[in-house]
């Protein structure tokens, strides 16, 4: 992450830098930060020594053994466009508190970093390719609040028209303006924008697709994105969110994630003449994908709004199989491909609820158990299925229907993830509890429609 080839040094005396802010994300994908006075004395400590903090406030460790240490990454420098004095931000590593200072095992950007990894170790690839799409909704007011005794949301919308909202132009689209001024501060920030648009949702949907980056950058900039996004909609008095579902009967919002490997200076997916040009690597990667898909989805869509998207009959990605150019499928391949080094395969389900550093991981050990294990996605019987395929005749596997069911396929299909001891037991089932807590008091919760339907009965 951060602008290519930038020196912090030079940002540090371009800008007259004052303060050295800390980016670090907790377990559940949340941004927190830490900010100290600059000095140059100040810099060379945190790089030697780093700074201290409370772990179990980010869901790392247990309250009776909290203590960790953060330090710069430097190659994630970047001045902070949301900071009234001048700032370099960074993300950061963490480190235990014992005699060596050991990097934390459990740090979620090592673990990015070393699930990447695998793909020399096993010979398969030098490393991966990630490209997101970041759907969104922007509206000029929404309030709601949750209590015991009142519940409520109400959404105002200057964007209401009587069409689809794909790619729909102006005086429609309301918010293209928006959209430049967030692509210029991506790109200011290092993150290369293929483009942007309106999306389905005609009450404020929007898509903005960024470039491929390996992974762990590519987690970077997931959520250095949704920091700039959420940052510029309050500059600007608006209310924008990435929840997969906030609106009744509109297109969800999700994180489509484009991948593909690469082996020397080729593309490790690519087979002229094959199957949507895809070699043996690039079918066994998505058998391992689909296959553990519903236990994916745990960790790629982890809040209990996330089920209101993934709904069948609709465009979202809920059928367990893969086809070109078909939307309703967990793994689509785009027709629309040229250039060979980019052959791909898109993952649909994920939402940007998820912690990408945790979800990119979970994804990619998926596509390696595939490769490793030889799982041929057509024998299966994922596929390949077009869009003209789908017909009540053909039996399909669907994605969970809900955040519990979903927690049940990851404790019933983990062994895939503790490759390399990248995740471990003790961290799924932590996930898993945290998960089932967070669904079971949301169960217990009456909502609005529930008492339109039930209270007179």
């Amino acid at each position: 992450m951060g602008i290519p080839n930038v020196d912090p040094e030079k940002i540090i005396k371009d800008n007259k830098i004052e303060f050295i802010d800390l980016k670090v994300s907790d377990l559940n994908g949340r941004l927190h930060h830490l900010t100290l006075p600059y000095s140059k004395e100040t810099m060379e400590r945190l790089l030697k020594d780093g700074v201290g903090f409370d772990g179990s406030s980010y869901g790392f460790q247990r309250v009776e053994n909290s203590d960790m240490i953060m330090k710069p990454d430097l190659e994630t420098a970047m001045l902070d466009p949301f900071r009234v004095a001048p700032t370099i931000s960074f993300f950061t590593r963490i480190y235990n508190t014992d005699s060596k200072n050991t990097p934390y095992r459990f740090d979620l950007r090592n673990m990015a970093e070393a699930t990447e990894k695998l793909l020399k170790k096993y010979n398969i690839a030098d490393h991966s390719m990630w490209g997101p799409e970041f759907e969104f909704y922007i509206f000029p007011d929404v309030q709601y609040k949750s209590t015991a005794q009142h519940s409520f949301y109400n959404i105002e919308s200057e964007e209401n028209f009587y069409c689809n909202g794909y790619h729909i132009a102006n005086p429609l689209d309301n918010y293209d303006d928006f959209r430049d001024e967030a692509t210029s501060l991506l790109v200011d920030a290092g993150i290369s924008v293929k483009y942007h648009h309106h999306e389905v949702g005609n009450l404020g949907q929007q898509e903005i697709e960024t470039n491929f980056d390996k992974l762990l950058p590519t987690a970077d900039k997931i959520l250095l994105t949704k920091y700039i996004l959420h940052n510029l909609a309050k500059q600007q008095n608006l209310k924008l969110t990435f929840m997969p579902k906030p609106v009744y009967k509109q297109a969800g919002s999700g994180l489509h994630l484009h991948q593909y490997l690469v082996k020397g200076k080729k593309n490790a997916f690519y087979k002229k003449g094959a199957y949507a040009n895809l070699n043996k690597t690039a079918l066994y990667y998505i058998g391992g994908v689909l296959k553990h898909a519903p236990a994916l989805c745990a960790l790629t869509n982890p809040t209990t709004n996330s089920y209101k998207r993934l709904v069948p009959g609709v465009e979202a990605p809920t059928a367990i199989n893969f086809g070109q150019a078909n939307r309703a499928s967990c793994v689509r391949i785009p027709r629309y491909i040229k250039d060979t080094g980019k052959t791909r395969f898109e993952y649909r389900p994920p939402d940007a609820t998820a912690n990408p550093y945790l979800a990119l991981s979970a994804i990619m050990l998926a596509g390696l158990d595939g490769v490793i294990n030889k799982i041929d996605p057509v024998k299966k019987g994922y596929g390949p299925y077009e869009a003209e395929d789908f017909n009540p005749e053909i039996e399909m596997k669907y994605l969970p229907f809900s955040l519990n069911p979903a927690l049940e396929a990851l404790q019933n299909d983990y062994k895939f993830l503790l490759r390399d001891n990248i995740f471990s037991e003790n961290l799924i089932k932590h996930w898993i509890d945290v998960k089932t807590n967070e669904f079971n008091d949301i169960s217990n919760w009456p909502s609005p429609i529930e008492y339109s339907m039930y209270f007179d009965f």
